[in-house]
């Protein structure tokens, strides 16, 4: 499949697990507020099984934010299976410990079931060479809401401008990615209000190659 599918494919199951884990940690803790005198080995047992699950997806996202979808994917394949060709047989004595240790290994290899169908098409050798600051502008773009914006009534001029608390790139990069094709700004808007910055297809390629 294309990177831009399996990035949404991975993307949806990673905030899957995500959101169980949470739910496990949050019924846990409300228990444990209520000062219940009920057993909670059921409850711990829970969030240990959702936060091992969720591990290696929380890795896996971190690795394609780096590397891109098809090389993140594959690194974090290689790691899971040699951390688990590498557990021992030893225990502990606790018994919470023993719990989360094998919580952890039937977490990878679920893991390891669930992206073992996906296979990533090789980058098209069409697409031009994209250097890591390239690709932190394209995730800007993509994540970050940029938007071109009218710098001031008088002066005139552009300015680029994104959501709250993020830093967006220079109005000369996001103009130069919108005359390279790999990206598009929404002209039907006036730019007073701010005209939306997307990614196109070729963008789009480009931040998951």
């Amino acid at each position: 499949m294309d990177a831009s599918t399996a990035l949404r494919r991975l993307t949806m199951r990673a905030e899957s697990e995500f959101r169980a884990d949470e739910a496990a940690r949050a019924r846990l803790a409300e228990d444990l507020g209520k000062g219940a005198a009920t057993d909670l080995v059921s409850l711990i047992d829970a969030a240990l099984v959702a936060s091992a699950n969720a591990k290696p997806w929380r890795q896996l996202m971190q690795r394609i934010e780096r590397y891109g979808v098809r090389e993140g994917l594959a690194k974090q394949q290689a790691e899971v299976l040699e951390v688990l060709l590498s557990y021992g047989l030893c225990m502990s004595t606790s018994q919470v410990a023993n719990a989360a240790r094998l919580a952890e290994q039937d977490g990878m290899r679920r893991f390891l079931n669930r992206v073992d169908t996906i296979e990533i098409d090789e980058p098209s050798p069409d697409l031009p060479p994209v250097v890591e600051g390239q690709r932190e502008i394209l995730r800007a773009i993509k994540d970050t809401g940029v938007v071109l914006r009218e710098a001031h009534v008088l002066d005139g001029g552009v300015r680029t401008a994104n959501r709250a608390g993020t830093t967006a790139p220079g109005v000369d990069r996001v103009q130069w990615f919108i005359r390279q094709g790999w990206a598009q700004v929404d002209a039907t808007a006036e730019l007073r209000d701010g005209q939306a910055v997307t990614l196109t297809e070729l963008g789009e390629a480009l931040l998951a190659g």
